[in-house]
């Protein structure tokens, strides 16, 4: 398998933190869907603001884009929302009789997840974060979807359905996340990706935690933000650093390195490989044991 270097990113450590890119797949991690980007962080890694990362470097040196440069993020911006496009690309597109008002989204996250112990403090589960969001709006109309691995059974941030009622006026279940983004106003958020999908769509952000793309000017930060982040960036700046340079992308179909229009342009075709029953399998029995999980995820 070949990925796409970034440019201008030399890898100088022997260290180097590798996650998933923020344009995935067609299916989740947590059920084995291979990814077609990943990054490859030799500083830090982008969810951890204790220091800085890769990706904050590129965000710094893009701060003032060549017109070539701003009229590719140009493209990209209206490509993701043209085709609706986010990490993960699952769930269900229909939003039936949403109540009128102002309507706030707050994603779920996996509470287990490391962006959370490294990225937020005082708010740190999914029921403090509908919390908070309802305390500082609660006459808003506010739409709640579990992130997908919890919804499945997969991984930990469950909120009670005694919760939910009191919290919020609707849980979107099994709901692709981009739809319920172009359904509201604002997004309340610890330090979800789906943040940065909101951005992209012209949503106004909050962010509890410190995400990546919190402290350049763009969202509305009660979260912790080092003062590094103290330059005022444009969107297209951030959506080249955080897209272009900083993932590599794979092409699944020639099996090639490929730039970011690559991939998108696969996932919005859906012209991916199916995976095999042994992946189906494997999934499954990785359900069984999430219980369990806790034992290796420490």
């Amino acid at each position: 398998m070949v990925w796409a270097s970034a440019k201008n990113t030399p890898i100088t450590n022997q260290t180097v933190r590798v996650e998933d890119g923020f344009l995935r797949s067609k299916g989740l991690g947590a059920e084995l869907i291979a990814p077609l980007s990943l990054v490859l962080d030799d500083l830090g890694i982008y969810y951890d603001p204790s220091r800085s990362s890769r990706l904050e470097e590129l965000i710094r040196m893009r701060a003032l884009l060549r017109p070539d440069q701003k009229e590719r993020s140009e493209r990209l911006i209206t490509a993701l929302k043209t085709t609706k496009l986010s990490k993960y690309n699952v769930g269900h597109t229909e939003l039936v009789d949403l109540p009128a008002g102002q309507r706030i989204f707050v994603p779920g996250q996996v509470e287990d997840d490391a962006s959370i112990p490294t990225g937020t403090k005082a708010i740190s589960t999914n029921l403090e974060l509908l919390s908070a969001a309802r305390s500082a709006h609660p006459d808003a109309i506010i739409l709640y979807k579990p992130h997908p691995d919890v919804e499945s059974g997969l991984r930990k941030g469950e909120v009670s359905d005694e919760d939910l009622k009191s919290l919020c006026n609707v849980v979107l279940r099994k709901t692709d996340p981009i739809t319920a983004i172009e359904a509201v106003g604002e997004v309340w958020t610890m330090t979800s990706l789906l943040g940065f999908e909101a951005l992209l769509r012209d949503k106004k952000v909050t962010c509890l935690g410190t995400p990546f793309y919190a402290g350049w000017g763009l969202t509305t930060d009660l979260g912790a933000v080092a003062a590094r982040r103290s330059l005022q960036i444009s969107l297209e700046s951030l959506v080249h650093a955080t897209l272009i340079d900083y993932p590599r992308y794979f092409d699944p179909i020639s099996k090639l390195a490929c730039p970011v229009e690559v991939v998108l342009e696969r996932l919005a075709t859906d012209t991916l490989p199916n995976p095999g029953p042994f992946n189906r399998i494997t999934a499954k029995l990785q359900g069984v044991f999430a219980g369990y999980a806790h034992l290796w995820r420490r």
